[in-house]
């Protein structure tokens, strides 16, 4: 204990170079705390962008296209699903629910998707989170249109705003369905996933922007099917782009997914979300990994400013040594002596660094739930984060050695005489 206490006094003496070396080790290690706890937080986040779905059924294709489609909005279907087929598996005695999706259509790049009340009733993202209305209500009309909160705060629209939809999903479309407009009745609450940029109307909607299309293009003429005519026609879909199903029972889930794989009616695909987003997320972990080398080397960095400055400061101190052996210090006491510094400096700049770690949480924690939909919980540090700490008090004992065996071979005839 004599040794730590002298320790800590000779860092006192040169408190002001103690000082920035601490502060530099603190703001490493909340930089890398900071990156490993976001990089946590980011993967869970991103692998509850739709949580409570058992299955997502689409025209057969990869798992990562289907999820990417259905739940990104990223890329098109390579086919659609007939809408008796969709019928014909919702009302399996497994299944509890059922939500289908219908896109192919835009505004102002944004994508628009056709769904049913479901949605608003059983979508769920994060930690089983349901989705809420920041203002408004789900669409009751045909042509009511409910926006995410990313969309209505980019294009500034409010309730009661009208808004003309595109065909295909480009950022730019040169056949608009002008004749139809809707008009926006609701908007939701930030989830930090898709859902956010994301338009929503329904199935009937969808059809009837598209019922007097022929081949792929509008009517004209005679042929025109006005918005008010609209209205009187069986909008019943002849297709969707997939669907989300929700069973009674998680046992059942690999039974109806074989026998969905399976079906005869047409070739479909039923995937796990959870398991098709592990693969995704595998596939974009690189520059997970990146950011965490970057601040692993921060940290490192961190650590030699702090061996820098005890060798700078060792050739100042060999009379310190020197008396310190001419008072009965052993050589093993030197060197202990120099050790401890390195681990102090170290373990409070760790200390520093985790106070201005759950600070920093503290005040950014709403900001980043509501921007990005990332929670970050003021919580005790984790496994990986002890681990990471460890290996920094690690790292310092074995750089802390560098200036300590210095220091041990230091013999007292040299740090006693005066060499002009």
């Amino acid at each position: 204990m004599y040794l730590l206490r002298l320790a800590i006094q000779s860092l006192a003496n040169r408190r002001f170079s103690a000082l920035l070396t601490v502060i530099a080790i603190a703001l490493s290690v909340t930089l890398l705390l900071a990156v490993e706890r976001i990089r946590t937080e980011a993967r869970s986040s991103f692998a509850s962008t739709v949580s409570g779905t058992d299955l997502i059924v689409g025209a057969r294709s990869g798992s990562v296209q289907l999820l990417l489609y259905s739940v990104f909005r990223i890329g098109n279907a390579t086919n659609n699903i007939r809408w008796d087929s969709f019928q014909q598996i919702s009302q399996q005695p497994q299944v509890k629910w059922a939500i289908p999706l219908s896109l192919g259509d835009s505004h102002r790049g944004f994508r628009v998707l056709g769904t049913s009340q479901a949605y608003f009733d059983h979508y769920q993202f994060g930690r089983d989170r349901s989705l809420s209305f920041s203002q408004g209500q789900p669409f009751a009309d045909l042509y009511d249109a409910v926006l995410g909160a990313d969309v209505a705060r980019e294009l500034g629209y409010q309730l009661g705003t009208e808004m003309v939809l595109a065909h295909g999903a480009g950022a730019v479309s040169f056949v608009n369905h002008a004749d139809k407009p809707f008009k926006v009745v609701g908007i939701l609450a930030k989830t930090g996933t898709p859902v956010d940029r994301t338009i929503h109307v329904s199935l009937h909607g969808i059809e009837a922007l598209h019922v007097d299309w022929q081949q792929g293009m509008p009517a004209r003429g005679a042929g025109q099917i006005s918005a008010e005519q609209a209205r009187e026609l069986d909008l019943t879909p002849h297709a969707i782009t997939a669907f989300m199903l929700g069973l009674n029972r998680r046992i059942d889930t690999f039974a109806l997914q074989r026998q969905i794989n399976e079906f005869s009616g047409e070739p479909l695909l039923a995937i796990l979300p959870g398991v098709a987003l592990q693969e995704l997320w595998s596939l974009l972990s690189v520059a997970e990994k990146a950011l965490l080398l970057v601040s692993v080397f921060v940290v490192l960095t961190g650590l030699v400013g702090m061996l820098t400055a005890i060798l700078s400061g060792l050739n100042e101190r060999r009379r310190e040594m020197a008396v310190l052996r001419s008072v009965g210090a052993r050589p093993l006491h030197i060197f202990s002596l120099l050790l401890l510094e390195a681990v102090s400096l170290t373990l409070a700049g760790i200390a520093l660094g985790l106070g201005l770690l759950y600070a920093g949480i503290a005040v950014t924690a709403p900001w980043l739930e509501q921007q990005y939909g990332l929670f970050m919980p003021l919580s005790w540090p984790t496994r990986s984060e002890l681990t990471l700490l460890a290996c920094i008090v690690a790292a310092s004992v074995l750089m802390g050695c560098i200036p300590a065996w210095r220091a041990y071979r230091q013999a007292l005839l040299d740090g006693l005489s005066i060499r002009l």
